[in-house]
């Protein structure tokens, strides 16, 4: 039984490799996510939204991950959008909608190769949120494209660490 618990407890995540990576991750976590927060407050739109915290996460701390890589991002945030209007159109207030939503999302993101975990939760986001889920995607894409913008030029200032985005291949 102790095995079983012990499984629970094991990091599986490779050490970042130095306090000044961790540094350098978190401080281009805040930049990203300062920055969307301030478009944010310029233009009154509500583009801070959760999901973009954990899109951070993957961009700034794990930018060498599958699940980081643009066509990730944005791709997984477009289908999960898409999903997203469908669903709550179709079924406006049900909750059941953002859960069959979610699984849809997940699998369209599979089946194209574009996971990205955090979009995952824009089904849910459209289904419980009061704004027209026509607008509610812009945002969510203009989001998306401004923190992939912003890692990629995050990721070029010294010192380099990664490449980002990683190189086809």
């Amino acid at each position: 039984m102790r095995h079983h618990w012990k499984a629970f407890f094991a990091r599986h995540e490779p050490h970042c490799g130095s306090v000044q990576i961790g540094l350098k991750s978190g401080a281009g976590g805040m930049l990203g996510m300062g920055l969307v927060g301030g478009a944010a407050a310029f233009t009154s739109l509500p583009l801070l939204i959760a999901p973009f915290g954990a899109s951070a996460v993957l961009l700034f701390g794990h930018p060498s991950s599958p699940l980081a890589q643009p066509a990730n991002v944005i791709g997984g945030y477009a289908l999960s959008v898409t999903v997203g209007i469908v669903f709550t159109l179709l079924f406006p207030g049900a909750w059941w909608a953002a859960a069959l939503g979610v699984g849809l999302a997940i699998l369209a993101m599979l089946l194209l190769r574009v996971s990205h975990p955090p979009a995952g939760a824009v089904p849910v986001l459209m289904a419980a949120s009061p704004i027209d889920p026509f607008e509610l995607s812009g945002i969510v894409i203009a989001g998306a494209v401004c923190l992939v913008a912003v890692a990629s030029l995050y990721h070029r200032l010294p010192p380099r660490h990664h490449d980002y985005p990683r190189r086809a291949g």
